[in-house]
């Protein structure tokens, strides 16, 4: 763990400047542009030949060999798919998913009108999107609480049209759970297809994948290539990196529970970025052992070890003042406050995706069940991007309907403004009408 311990204010200096460039910028890597060409040409393939190019990129990368009639999941397997999980799991899996619908309705935004005394009116139709396509990923490990996020929250904004593909890595298939969480929250259609092979489905359609008007979900590095490249046609929700957390203590915070807080990012991938910022150099210390004391006790001991050894920092601050400063620069995707008084820190908290107020509040009952979604802005994008919510799904439009009482008060205020920016047309068609 990379170490700083903060005593002035050059010290600070030097902490944020090392906390703004320790992301780095993907762009710069040599690799970058062959990685981006290599996910262009796949999605160009799929472009132009459609399902038999979706069928042989998944062959190639997935190595399951489907025909086209084969990528739609049909409604008995998802049938036999309930035969095959535990009726237990399927009841938690059904309690997570009617808190993530409670706590996403909160957010709803409807439309508005208002009229005015001369007969005008103004207001805002919010309406959803017509179809939205959701991308879960598969692999060495399988999600349903990401089919969860991505498919509640579109369902609760009103899209009719919600398609989610998956890559075919578990027997060949979509594992039984992922199956069963995309039934309960409402997917209208679920495919099995190649991460990049599918994102190009979705964002120019195939001859059985429709195109969608927005394609969501967390993803690796190529999925999430494919996502940017398809943007040029659809939108998309985020480019999402490495999962990362920041974790805030002081001399009170058991530091076993800060350990296991910082391992549970770490055991999302060997990039994932785990940061220590307490107020105690003895409490950073009790922490480093308790990590080193925990990791060999989890199944996923080997890649915890090298994200803590190569993406973790600890920092020594003076204050929770100052540890606040520092969370708003680092803009972790969580935070987790584990301070004797965690509230008053969280108020001078701006930049964070999700906030674990509490020792008591593991950043598990968020990502997996209490309703706040988990998929959230990574890599310092908490700035100036937010979780997930309703209002990806939805959009806006914006409406005027002018009285004549209106318009001959205000047309002169037009006319001269149209004229000043050279738009003679825009003036005409205000004065023709007065």
């Amino acid at each position: 763990m990379k170490t700083f311990i903060i005593e002035d204010d050059a010290g600070f200096g030097a902490a944020v400047r090392w906390c703004e460039t320790r992301e780095g910028d993907p762009t710069s890597d040599p690799k970058e542009s062959e990685r981006v060409e290599g996910v262009r040409a796949l999605m160009e393939d799929v472009r132009a030949r459609g399902d038999a190019a979706v069928a042989e990129i998944t062959e190639r990368f997935d190595h399951v060999a489907l025909s086209p009639e084969q990528f739609e999941v049909q409604p008995e397997e998802i049938e036999q798919a309930y035969k095959r999980v535990d009726r237990t799991l399927v009841a938690a899996l059904e309690r997570a998913h009617d808190n993530i619908r409670r706590f996403h309705e909160k957010s709803v935004k409807e439309s508005w009108e208002e009229e005015y005394e001369d007969g005008a009116r103004m207001g805002q139709r919010v309406t959803p999107l017509d179809s939205v396509g959701v991308y879960v990923p598969g692999g060495t490990a399988f999600y349903p609480s990401s089919a969860l996020m991505n498919i509640v929250p579109a369902k609760t904004a009103g899209v009719e049209e919600i398609v989610m593909v998956s890559p075919p890595t578990y027997e060949g298939g979509i594992h039984p759970l992922a199956l069963i969480a995309a039934r309960i929250s409402g997917a209208a259609r679920i495919f099995r297809v190649q991460g990049v092979a599918g994102v190009a489905a979705l964002a120019y359609g195939t001859e059985r994948i429709p195109a969608v008007v927005k394609i969501t979900g967390p993803a690796n590095a190529y999925v999430t290539i494919a996502k940017r490249i398809a943007s040029a046609v659809c939108a998309i929700d985020k480019e999402a990196g490495p999962s990362d957390v920041v974790v805030m203590t002081d001399e009170k915070t058991d530091p076993r529970i800060a350990a296991i807080e910082m391992i549970c990012q770490a055991e999302h991938g060997a990039d994932s970025p785990t940061t220590l910022v307490t107020t105690s150099k003895d409490g950073l210390e009790a922490v480093r052992t308790a990590i080193d004391e925990i990791i060999p006790t989890l199944s996923r001991a080997d890649v915890i070890r090298q994200a803590i050894d190569d993406c973790s920092a600890g920092f020594v601050v003076r204050n929770l003042d100052e540890a606040a400063r520092l969370v708003n620069v680092i803009a972790p995707e969580h935070l987790a406050i584990m301070t004797e008084v965690p509230m008053r820190v969280m108020d001078k908290i701006n930049n964070a995706g999700a906030i674990m107020v509490g020792a008591g509040t593991p950043v598990a009952v968020c990502d997996y069940y209490a309703g706040p979604n988990h998929i959230l802005p990574t890599g310092r994008r908490a700035r100036f991007a937010s979780p997930l919510t309703v209002d990806d799904f939805r959009k806006v439009s914006n409406y005027v309907c002018y009285s004549r009482e209106r318009l001959r008060r205000d047309a002169d205020d037009i006319i001269q403004l149209a004229n000043a920016e050279g738009l003679t047309a825009h003036a005409r068609s205000v004065e023709m009408r007065r």
